[in-house]
């Protein structure tokens, strides 16, 4: 059986899109260097490797005498602040760890690949819902770095052939029965309200009270990472296939079509949990645009993708998980 290697696989996108591999009859590879991973995310089952991209030394072996098809690649650093302050870093490992996978693939005849991409893209969109043909316009480094990914592969493709498919996350939550979310530090609104539900936070910083929105706080489109993890499988057949049902640009948008308010979220999260959840207004966040909702219309029409699960399953489930792992992997 042919292998999929899936890079950043022990991360939390990475673990639930294994665990959905194996789930699907493929055999998943994990390369992880473990900076933000955890093992124990690892679905059994899945092989793993412990290696990093910026090291093409230390991970060229992992094609030699495998039969591996594709890769998804997820690792990456993604935190937007942290790209700010250190943006060198983000360019080395976002857009060098790139590079250096796309080389041992080229080397290894690897011809296809699915890119973890970002809503980052878009900037500030200037119409909602975002969809594909938006302009691309990122305010941040982390945008940058994936935007210049998706050209990478652009230009890959043309030269060598290399198959691929980009897929632009909104908001990303919930948990699967194995898989949960566990930053550290936590950056992520709904692990961090259900942070507050444990008594691990005092109460939730809301960036921004006086947005141009029904409640004043920013609408963001939130995504099920089981439904995510099914995006990337459908992707990942097509691409393997060469389905002539991929668009000349596969690039896709995965969302829900529908935003919610961070005082939605609290709220969703207090019914679901049965405990209040105190907030604290701040200042907004530089470039924190109003409004972030994705079209998913191109991937519903090309691979037949939709999400089926709304707001209050991905809460269901994060806190499930959570209440089973209070600290995380870590507990």
């Amino acid at each position: 059986m042919a292998e999929v290697l899936v890079t950043g696989g022990a991360g939390y996108i990475g673990s639930s899109v294994t665990e959905l591999l194996l789930a699907h009859g493929h055999a998943p590879l994990v390369l992880d260097n473990l900076s933000q991973g955890h093992c124990a995310a690892i679905a059994p089952g899945a092989g793993f490797l412990q290696a990093d991209l910026q090291d093409p030394d230390a991970f060229a072996h992992v094609f030699a005498g495998r039969k591996i098809a594709a890769v998804i690649h997820l690792a990456a650093v993604s935190v937007v602040g942290d790209s700010v302050r250190q943006p060198l870093r983000y360019y080395r490992q976002n857009v060098g760890g790139l590079l250096n996978l796309l080389d041992a693939m080229r080397d290894a005849s690897v011809g296809a690949i699915v890119f973890s991409s970002t809503a980052s893209v878009y900037g500030i969109p200037e119409k909602i819902p975002v969809t594909e043909r938006c302009a691309v316009r990122p305010i941040n480094p982390y945008g940058s770095t994936k935007l210049l990914g998706e050209q990478i592969l652009v230009d890959a493709a043309a030269a060598d052939g290399l198959r691929w498919v980009a897929l632009r996350y909104f908001n990303v939550a919930g948990a699967t029965e194995l898989c949960g979310e566990a930053h550290h530090p936590e950056t992520h609104l709904i692990p961090r309200v259900l942070e507050v539900v444990l008594g691990q936070r005092p109460h939730l910083e809301i960036y921004g009270a006086d947005y141009a929105t029904p409640d004043g706080t920013c609408i963001r489109d939130y995504i099920h990472i089981l439904d995510l993890a099914e995006a990337h499988v459908l992707a990942l057949d097509a691409v393997l296939a060469a389905s002539p049902a991929l668009p000349a640009a596969p690039i896709f948008n995965l969302g829900n079509n529908r935003g919610y308010s961070v005082r939605e979220i609290v709220a969703c999260v207090e019914k679901v949990t049965g405990r209040p959840v105190p907030c604290v207004n701040h200042p907004r966040r530089n470039g924190d645009p109003p409004q972030l909702v994705a079209s998913h219309d191109k991937i519903a029409d090309a691979l037949g993708w939709r999400p089926r699960r709304g707001l209050d399953e991905i809460v269901v489930s994060a806190w499930a998980w959570r209440q089973r792992h209070p600290r995380g992997y870590e507990g």
